[in-house]
């Protein structure tokens, strides 16, 4: 779960992290309130920094972030309401005071799976993608690997502070971004830029907050973050119907039961020349019901065909039957090719109940695989 900047920079607060002062605003005519409250709170202030709130990186380059006079941040609230940033509309922006920069640097914590640790990583080029960074100038980030086991120890931060060339001050900010990483199974945690102002105080200019969606349970607190708006609609319904669904790129639908499966399932479209369009997963006990609400977000995504690769241990084909049924007859009929693969428990109800409505089922995964991309293309 992404948490916007607004969001981030409130979980940063009650770590103790220094951040600039900003108001989120989800109207012009709160955009008119917040800066005059900022103003009201800090009268020698001139400027404001307008930031949409998307959950997209690249924001100041597509324009999203604007430095504005106060009198003028009103009309310039207008052009970015609305105005799409990589395919997200812009409802909200955070509208904070100018800070007076005189050195950006970046601080970041994510997972290196790989090494099966915690990376923290820090470079004195902030302000910019650290993907970017890494791309042009690797030698500019210096990486620490953090044994969870043991913990983030303050030789590690010496070393990252050393390296980058990083204020002594930061620190402090680099232990409260470790103990917010941790605390609440992120991830990823990051400042950019982390902000030396002209008078030498050290400031989280940005915040960047992703919590791991496994581990929301622990943490309903936090679920009050999330954004609608900005997740596919598709995978929301997915998950209401306890279903595990990934968004790709492709055209062939895949409904599978269990992960390995799926992915198997997956790379076989992919090895036969088509596209998978997602993975989706509808468990190892699946019911009717998710079968129908698989079938709907498929129908919803519009691709050009449908493969059911259903091999049945705990999962009863039968089920899936009756799902595939029931589905067909909520949306009236399918107008796109479905393909279903069935093996395993109760596979001969499970044909039978298809068979009574003209539908064939067949056994072989491969024969399903190569059925499906042939009717796409053709």
């Amino acid at each position: 779960m992404k948490l916007h900047e607004f969001q981030a920079k409130e979980v940063f607060t009650k770590y103790g992290l220094r951040i600039p002062q900003g108001i989120p605003a989800f109207s012009v005519a709160e955009v008119k309130e917040a800066v005059q409250r900022l103003s009201q709170a800090n009268p020698s202030l001139q400027k404001v920094v307008l930031k949409s709130q998307v959950h997209v990186g690249g924001r100041g380059k597509a324009g999203g972030i604007k430095v504005v006079n106060l009198s003028d941040a009103e009309a310039v609230s207008e052009t970015l309401f609305g105005m799409d940033i990589k395919g997200l509309p812009v409802h909200k922006l955070l509208v904070e005071e100018a800070i007076n920069i005189a050195k950006e640097y970046y601080v970041g914590i994510t997972l290196d799976r790989n090494a099966r640790k915690t990376i923290l990583m820090a470079s004195s080029m902030g302000g910019v993608d650290i993907e970017e960074v890494a791309e042009s100038h690797p030698e500019a980030i210096i990486k620490v690997w953090v044994d969870p086991n043991i913990g983030l120890t303050d030789y590690q931060i010496k070393q990252v502070i050393y390296g980058a060339n990083l204020p002594a001050e930061s620190a402090g900010f680099i232990k409260a971004l470790y103990k917010i990483y941790t605390e609440n199974d992120c991830s990823i945690a990051e400042i950019n830029p982390l902000i030396v102002t002209a008078d030498g105080q050290v400031i989280a200019g940005d915040a960047k907050i992703d919590i791991d969606d496994n581990a929301l349970f622990r943490h309903s607190e936090l679920l009050s973050y999330q954004d609608p708006a900005e997740v596919d609609p598709n995978e929301l319904d997915a998950k209401a119907a306890g279903l595990t669904y990934i968004e790709l790129e492709g055209d062939i639908g895949c409904v599978v039961n269990g992960a390995g499966l799926a992915m198997a399932t997956m790379d076989a479209v992919k090895y036969g020349g088509g596209q998978p369009a997602n993975f989706l997963d509808i468990g190892g006990s699946s019911n009717p019901a998710k079968v129908t609400a698989a079938m709907k977000i498929l129908k919803r995504k519009n691709v050009k065909g449908i493969l059911f690769n259903i091999f049945g241990g705990i999962t009863r084909c039968d089920d899936v039957a009756k799902g595939i049924i029931s589905a067909l007859d909520s949306m009236g009929g399918i107008d796109i090719p479905l393909v279903i693969r069935l093996t395993g428990t109760n596979e001969e109800l499970a044909r039978e109940i298809l068979t009574a409505k003209g539908i064939n089922a067949g056994s072989s995964m491969t024969d399903a695989v190569s059925e499906i991309i042939k009717l796409t293309k053709g």
